[in-house]
């Protein structure tokens, strides 16, 4: 039997991996908030595994204040060793993992629509903003705690999307939902559907498998025909035009919010890890 503890009650991740987790017997896994203090009474000497999920999520980087950014840093990098810190020092020795949701978004905002964009684990991380940077201040934090007992496993995920998820795969929603005919665009872009992520953590505690982790589908997204499958699943029939794709190289020329749109939405980024 192994015990998982969830930092992040109610996040999307957590409590879908808690969910998921539901279909088997030999784990417990039980979540707690770590807003606010209470949280540093939990005795965590108990669990086998903690895996990290609490943060701030991505903003719109040009609206948010200096205040904003240092929570972010607070949040996303302080608070995530802080809790690691006190699982080690509660396991006293004993045989722990720490796994910590990082993000694609350390390598910066890379993407590009008019060539394909290749991340491999040689790639060193570059962070374009404050939230980049936060996780990936977290990230060389918790290695300064990593001993022989006490393994750390950091993930970079692409987009996750799944049932209610939010971000970048919402605004894709909203896409389907409202337009009839959308650019027939040849991209290609790494994501992750929720529930292959909750298989691949598992995976994870199963093979005590620390270091840093790139996991993804099996094939990578083409917008396009994303923004068709949502629609189909909504009753939907969105028709897909070459004709269309001249808008989207212009867009990408445009700089600010139109143009860092047009990026994440048609740009290419993908993961090769061997």
């Amino acid at each position: 039997m192994k015990k998982i503890l969830i930092t992040g009650e109610n996040s999307y991740i957590g409590t879908s991996f808690q969910q998921w987790m539901s279909q088997f017997s030999d784990y417990t896994v039980d979540t707690i908030s770590v807003r606010g203090e209470g949280w540093k009474n939990k005795d965590f000497s108990k669990y086998d595994v903690i895996f990290h999920v609490a943060g701030i999520a991505h903003a719109d980087v040009g609206k948010v204040s200096k205040e904003q950014q240092a929570n972010y840093y607070k949040v996303n990098r302080d608070l995530t060793v802080e809790v690691a810190r006190k699982y080690k020092q509660e396991r006293q020795g004993e045989k722990s993992q720490f796994i910590f949701m990082s993000s694609i978004i350390v390598y910066g905002d890379i993407s590009n629509v008019r060539k394909k964009v290749v991340i491999t684990p040689e790639t060193i991380p570059n962070p374009a903003n404050f939230y980049g940077d936060s996780k990936l201040q977290a990230e060389k934090g918790l290695a300064t705690l990593e001993s022989d007992d006490f393994m750390m496993t950091i993930v970079r995920p692409p987009m996750i999307y799944g049932p209610n998820s939010k971000g970048n795969y919402q605004v894709l929603e909203k896409l389907a939902d409202k337009l009839p005919v959308f650019p027939n665009y040849k991209n290609e872009r790494s994501v992750l559907h929720v529930e292959k992520l909750c298989g691949f953590i598992k995976s994870y505690i199963d093979q005590e498998s620390s270091g840093i982790k790139f996991p993804q589908n099996d094939e990578y997204m083409r917008t396009s025909l994303m923004v068709q499958e949502i629609a189909k699943k909504k009753g939907k029939n969105i028709k897909l035009f070459s004709f269309l794709n001249w808008g989207i190289i212009l867009l990408s020329f445009i700089p600010g919010k139109v143009g860092e749109l047009t990026k994440k939405a048609f740009g290419n980024l993908v993961y090769i890890v061997e």
